[in-house]
């Protein structure tokens, strides 16, 4: 999960827009930021490690990326190192020179990294599959023009899109800024991560951005104009133009875990609110809660993510929904953290328990899913020591048991709580008096509430099942087996022994 952004104005210069945008998507990432800007003759580029407000701090960085178009992104990596050489957006300068930002992740990485190394001869500096992907890319445009000896600059790379997507599988959001051609924005066929066109209305002409969640489009006076669909690529000319081709077949099937966690409240993915889909898990919690029979003086969320889910899930129970915990806003998302010491840390130091709340109470703590378990457990133990009579436990997503390869950073079952357990032997490990989970159904239904022409969420992570088709074991079992995954298995072991 990345968040990525592009802007093309004809009529002032778009860093500072860029980066308000970036601000609105740091959610999405909080390990580097990066941004390049084109004035017509020049790129001008500057990234690094840490958040957006950090990396731009200087007010001379943003003045040294002059420009009337420009990309920008916010890291979070599932492949390649934490190294800032590894920060995007990536360059190559053949052909044309092409500047790119990739939200995914590819899932035929090592063979695509053969193809550009021993067929295309191209030296790759990073261990990134999104600097794969623009070699991948740029290679398929410059056989375009040489095959056909194509003078349409435009007609080349619309063309290259589709070769590339013939060979690329995974997940892919990609927005690429390409001289002689544009700002130019495609999505893989099944659409997994999120990306959206937006537009801004002004007397001297239309305006054109990109970005990962609609949010990005509010503090810039943009409007959500639609998603990119999957397989589409889109063109953002020089003059202001705006052309679109479907470049492959494409089903949607966005990943479910937008809307339960990744995106947004505020946001609109694909045609569904966040902000709606997390109520109705809210309400589809409730039955069996109610069917236990147990006694609840509190519904408390785990701020800030599931608060529409517990405000819900209180209102269709009866039960006082109560704010009991309060959330450090000064420290970054745990769930996104590189490695198992640095969550651990940032949960104390995140979350802090108001006694009052708890005190010889019951109270049902709500959160939106739990992945590893480690702020779960932190909490209720700090729910214990401010004098809590039970604490129970609702996750509005199903148990999470199979890894995710799509751009999310859960690759190995290894670190999951629920790794070969029974909901009752959660329950004992995270220290609950009562745990309950969503249902895979139930889950769908809240999403698809939202859009009824969606038929297909990636639901992966929940069902082992991988919209894509080229997931077997084999590649699980070598994913796991990968230095990074290796890393975080040592990691998490410690934390989920019964």
């Amino acid at each position: 999960m990345c968040g990525i952004f592009g802007l093309a104005n004809q009529h002032h210069p778009v860093n500072v827009e860029i980066y308000e945008a970036l601000l609105m998507l740091q959610h999405r990432g909080q390990d580097a930021a990066g941004m390049v800007t084109f004035d017509t003759d020049h790129f001008h580029e500057h990234k690094s490690n840490g958040l957006v407000q950090d990396v731009f701090a200087d007010e001379k960085v943003l003045k040294e990326l002059p420009g009337k178009m420009g990309i920008g992104h916010v890291r979070y990596p599932t492949a390649g190192s934490l190294s800032a050489k590894e920060a995007q957006p990536f360059f190559v300068n053949a052909p044309f020179g092409i500047y790119l930002v990739h939200n995914g992740n590819l899932t035929n990485t090592s063979q695509m990294r053969e193809l550009s190394e021993k067929n295309y001869h191209r030296h790759l500096r990073t261990t990134s599959d999104s600097e794969v992907l623009l070699n991948v890319f740029a290679d398929q445009i410059y056989k375009e023009f040489k095959a056909n000896k194509n003078e349409d600059h435009i007609e080349a790379v619309f063309a290259a899109t589709e070769k590339t997507m013939q060979l690329l599988e995974g997940s892919y959001a990609v927005i690429t800024m390409i001289d002689e051609v544009g700002l130019f924005a495609f999505r893989d066929p099944h659409g997994i991560r999120p990306l959206s066109l937006g537009q801004r209305k002004s007397s001297r002409g239309d305006e054109w951005a990109f970005s990962s969640e609609s949010v990005g489009f509010d503090p810039i006076g943009f409007s959500k104009v639609r998603d990119v669909a999957p397989g589409e690529a889109i063109l953002i000319t020089p003059d202001g133009r705006c052309i679109a081709r479907q470049c492959t077949k494409g089903r949607l099937c966005p990943c479910i875990f937008e809307y339960i966690y990744l995106a947004r409240p505020d946001s609109m993915l694909d045609g569904i609110s966040v902000y709606k889909t997390k109520k109705r898990l809210g309400a589809a919690l409730a039955p069996q809660i109610e069917a236990s029979g147990l006694k609840i003086d509190a519904v408390i969320p785990i701020p800030d993510s599931s608060r529409p889910i517990a405000i819900e899930l209180a209102k269709h129970l009866e039960v006082k929904y109560r704010e009991g915990i309060v959330k450090n806003r000064y420290v970054g998302r745990t769930f996104i953290m590189p490695d198992q010491p640095q969550r651990e840390k940032s949960v104390r130091r995140k979350h802090n328990a108001i006694p009052l709340e708890f005190k010889d109470r019951n109270v049902l703590l709500v959160d939106d899913s739990i992945v590893r378990g480690t702020t779960m457990k932190s909490i209720i133990q700090m729910c214990r020591d401010c004098g809590a009579k039970n604490v129970y436990v609702a996750s509005a997503a199903p148990p999470v048991r199979y890894p995710n390869v799509y751009g999310i950073d859960m690759p190995t079952r290894q670190e999951f709580v629920a790794n070969g357990l029974e909901i009752d032997e959660i329950c004992k490990v995270i220290g609950a008096d009562a745990l309950f989970y969503q249902t895979v159904e139930n889950m769908k239904q809240a999403a698809k509430e939202g859009n009824p022409e969606i038929d297909c969420f990636d639901c992966s992570v929940f069902d082992g099942h991988y919209v894509t088709g080229n997931i077997d074991d084999a590649y699980l079992t070598n994913l796991e087996q990968s230095n990074r995954s290796s890393k975080k298995i040592m990691e998490i072991q410690p934390t989920i022994e019964v």
